[in-house]
């Protein structure tokens, strides 16, 4: 274990800090940042996943910070998955990455409890102005945990972890909305609806950095021998005789990294053939993936000391390094993306919440969702962070009071 880079940063002090101190410092920051000029995403995004799901829209200010949005329902009902007692597993209630995604000015979301999959349009002079785009589409499987969308090919992909798992995508198009979902490519996990998903479920679908592939994480489970994967899918041309479309293989491609055990959120790496991932049962791995044949192999681990569930991941534009949240200690870890060594580790403890789940990157800023536990509210942590070798600094604690609960999921980013 090479030892930190970066020293421990405490917030204690910070936590202390007004409401209106927070701003002033937020906005006397320099706006260059390693040379180049500062920015911020136009809003972000999660699901409430309540029985009534929706989207919850909010903008951000030119200081990167968040106010006030919008709630939009999907017309479909959320769900939560079971812990190992079988017991409401909450925070974390469809354990995975990408409860939603963005492609263009479009927002797609998982209804695990209608097992449907709703599109929502994106207003082009209002971030936060949502409009459901014809009604939510069936999918072919279980408990739709996880979604992915390609701007570039038109296509949507979803994976289910119930008793019907696996992965089902479609074409959409802004004037038309979704297409019917296809079969579903299954994946043979043993589990009931709604699952027990903290082992055996899928943890996330996303394309690829080119989006020519799509990839699949899903979670081992030590304790009964049975081990994590990483399934691949081409993107594929399929030529008519009068038209050509585009489409996801029904050929699954998978493998077992070395060293892996819990696969959970990935994110591609820039201008790579690698996908940085975590790992719940020890930190995380960097894995290269074939090409041609779709097998992932370890370049690189790494044990994040005093872990309790690293599961969730962003790669920041602004550093090219990736920040990785776990939802039973508050703090992100920020982390190289060529070997994996640890960077700095920004302790978010003294804004009470219990961890972190889904985080997403825009600019200069890194947000990350802490759906509460019943008891804490539910909040969304604002960090700015800087390619000039400062520190990562939290500059808001944004609640969610009556917005949000600790059903609640997902992070995505407007750019």
């Amino acid at each position: 274990m090479s030892p930190l880079s970066r020293p421990w940063l405490s917030l204690a002090a910070l936590c202390s800090l007004s409401p209106a101190l927070f701003n002033a410092l937020s906005l006397a920051a320099p706006q260059q940042i390693g040379g180049t000029k500062s920015s911020v995403g136009r809003a972000v995004y999660f699901i409430t996943n309540r029985e009534s799901n929706a989207v919850v829209a909010l903008p951000i200010g030119a200081n990167g910070q968040l106010s006030p949005g919008t709630v939009t329902p999907t017309d479909g009902a959320g769900a939560i998955a079971l812990n190992s007692n079988n017991e409401p597993a909450t925070p974390d209630a469809l354990a995975s990455q990408s409860a939603l995604a963005i492609a263009g000015n479009t927002i797609f979301a998982v209804n695990a409890g209608s097992n449907t999959l709703s599109m929502l349009a994106i207003s082009p002079s209002d971030p936060t102005e949502l409009h459901l785009v014809g009604k939510p589409v069936p999918i072919p499987g279980d408990f739709p945990n996880t979604v992915a969308a390609s701007k570039k090919h038109n296509l949507v992909c979803v994976g289910t972890s119930g008793a019907r798992a696996g992965v089902s995508c479609g074409r959409f198009s802004a004037k038309n909305g979704l297409d019917a979902m296809d079969e579903l490519r299954s994946f043979d996990l043993g589990r009931k609806t709604p699952p027990v998903a903290t082992v055996d479920t899928i943890s996330q679908v996303f394309f690829s950095d080119t989006e020519d592939a799509l990839f699949a994480t899903v979670k081992g489970n030590p304790a009964a021998n049975k081990t994590t994967f990483f399934a691949s899918f081409s993107v594929e041309n399929d030529r008519g005789p009068c038209s050509r479309t585009v489409g996801v293989s029904r050929v699954k491609h998978r493998s077992t990294p070395k060293d892996t055990m819990v696969l959970f959120g990935s994110q591609p790496i820039p201008s790579t053939q690698n996908v940085f991932v975590t790992d719940a049962a020890f930190g995380v791995a960097i894995l290269a993936i074939d090409a041609y044949r779709g097998k992932a192999t370890t370049v690189a681990t790494r044990e994040i000391p005093g872990q309790a569930a690293s599961c969730w991941v962003t790669i920041s534009p602004a550093t090219g390094t990736a920040f990785v949240a776990d939802g039973g200690v508050n703090r992100l870890v920020e982390l190289s993306v060529r070997d994996a060594s640890i960077l700095s580790e920004l302790d978010l403890s003294c804004n009470g919440d219990p961890g972190l789940l889904d985080l997403s990157a825009a600019g200069d800023f890194v947000y990350a969702l802490s759906p509460g536990n019943g008891t804490t509210p539910a909040a969304i942590t604002v960090v700015r962070v800087s390619s000039n070798h400062e520190l990562p600094m939290m500059v808001q604690h944004f609640q969610l009071d009556g917005v949000a609960d600790k059903r609640a999921m997902g992070m995505a980013v407007l750019l």
